[in-house]
């Protein structure tokens, strides 16, 4: 069979308020399409010799405007569009040759050839109209493109695009017609808009404006400490990549990679206040003041760090610093290394049968001088966050908590990023483990699959793990795991 020739459609969206519509057919198929037509607060008007009972009550109700008789073609006349929804083919037939004869688009439901346009499978966000078509050959897989589109799209789309609308027309009306207006708003619609006169968009739209013309007391702008997560891109969320395209100026880690950073706007400020293995050409003190300096500016600032913000991220010192300096800000969760980690060996950080409790640290936290603060849990998961070059004191302090020398350990390096490593040991021979390459994090417990609990790999003098005799490399590591 030759393939199906492709027609080349034109997407457009009609302003129907007022038109008149014939809808022929008044069966369940024409009860769906005439819950979307009123919508668009057209004239519906329904020719049927019968009709369903909610069709019946519509028609009671003043909304459509039956007729109940068979098609006849001058009941085309007046129309700006028909559809032909019975369950008789000719009949659709008739209402399409007709409609063509008189100029007038018509859509013959679930009959290809007998088409002049299709209807989308709409997404809608108040005035945002999201359409999907497949030119008729699969509504129902039009559908289902719905569904995943609408699950994606923030439910706050709506009231903040009319927002955005008053402003563009504001502009239109006060800025001359050039190629610096048309950037500007090309740039509003990447950034947040509020309702006060004071925010940012606003600030950048008309920087003239100051706030004791507007009669409105100084504020400043928010800062927003966000969760980049472990680096992959895909792993952001919806709200922490919203903020990162809105974004006046970004602090970031040095752990946040390009492929997240190149999100930010053409036009941001991008400042890395990383801190890493000792290194620190920034002091915390350092990044606190600059938040407050940008924030006071009434800039839209993205404190961007890596994985989630409030675990070891030093997210309290800048809450402590932003409240004392009165700067508002918000904190966008984001996806954790532990969780990331975990995802990558194939581990549920808790087990009914073996973990019941997670214990998170650093490698400095969990070891001697704070021993008294570790939980002695042996069926708690570990995970300890930036474990370190030298694994033996850690491994020496845990056996002598009592831990015994086969409790599985793995170590995490790169989690989510391409270059991902994973090496699987036990306690006893943690301390010959090569160190792994930095960011790396280290998960213990008996929650950890097969191979690790089995004792399926035991390192070698290079410290990287060996099979024992008559085991697979596949036991080692699983499929889909590195």
């Amino acid at each position: 069979m030759a393939p199906k020739k492709s027609m080349s459609l034109l997407p457009i969206f009609l302003k129907l308020d007022g038109r008149r519509c014939l809808l022929v057919g008044a069966g369940a198929v024409a009860l769906d399409k005439i819950s979307s037509l009123l919508k668009t607060e057209l004239e519906l008007r329904l020719v049927a010799p019968d009709a369903r009972p909610e069709i019946q009550q519509l028609h009671s109700e003043g909304k459509i405007d039956w007729i109940q008789r068979k098609f006849s073609p001058s009941d085309l006349d007046g129309s700006f569009m028909v559809i032909a929804a019975t369950d008789s083919p000719k009949v659709n037939a008739e209402v399409y040759l007709e409609s063509v004869k008189r100029g007038i688009l018509c859509n013959s439901v679930d009959d290809i050839p007998n088409c002049d346009f299709f209807f989308g499978s709409v997404v809608s966000r108040g005035d945002l109209q999201i359409a999907i078509s497949t030119t008729g050959e699969s509504p129902a897989f039009a559908q289902q493109l719905r569904r995943e589109v609408d699950v994606q799209l923030p439910d706050d789309l709506g009231p903040w695009l009319q927002t955005l609308g008053a402003l563009r027309r504001e502009i239109l009306s006060s800025h001359p017609r050039n190629e610096g207006r048309r950037l500007l708003l090309h740039q509003l619609a990447q950034r947040q808009v509020c309702e006060s006169r004071s925010c940012p968009s606003r600030k950048l739209a008309f920087p003239h404006r100051g706030n004791d013309q507007l009669g409105q007391p100084h504020s400043h702008g928010t800062v927003y400490l966000v969760g980049a997560g472990p680096g992959d891109p895909d792993l952001l969320t919806l709200k922490a990549l919203r903020m990162i395209q809105a974004a006046d100026v970004i602090l970031h880690d040095d752990l946040v990679p390009q492929a997240i950073l190149k999100e930010a706007p053409p036009n941001a400020e991008i400042v890395n206040v990383g801190k890493r293995c000792g290194t620190k050409t920034i002091t915390q003190a350092d990044i606190n003041s600059l938040m407050i300096e940008h924030a006071r500016q009434n800039r839209c600032v993205v404190r961007l760090k890596s994985g989630d913000p409030l675990i070891f991220g030093r997210a309290a010192e800048e809450i402590a610093a932003l409240e004392l300096a009165e700067i508002p800000f918000q904190i966008v969760p984001g996806i954790t290394a532990a969780f990331a980690a975990a995802a990558a060996i194939g581990c549920s950080l808790t087990d009914r049968n073996s973990a019941s409790n997670v214990i998170f640290s650093t490698g400095h936290h969990a070891q001697s001088h704070n021993r008294a603060s570790l939980p002695r849990l042996e069926d708690a998961t570990r995970v300890v966050y930036m474990p370190g070059r030298d694994l033996n004191l850690l491994a020496e302090e845990w056996l002598q908590d009592g831990l015994p020398p086969e409790f599985p350990c793995a170590l995490i390096s790169r989690a989510a990023q391409p270059d991902q490593q994973v090496r699987h040991t036990t306690l006893a021979h943690l301390s010959d483990a090569k160190a792994p390459q930095a960011p790396s994090l280290l998960i213990a417990g008996w929650a950890l699959p097969d191979a690790a609990r089995l004792g399926l790999c035991q390192p070698d003098h290079e410290g990287e793990p060996a099979l024992l005799a008559g085991q697979s490399h596949e036991a080692l590591y699983p499929a889909g795991r590195t």
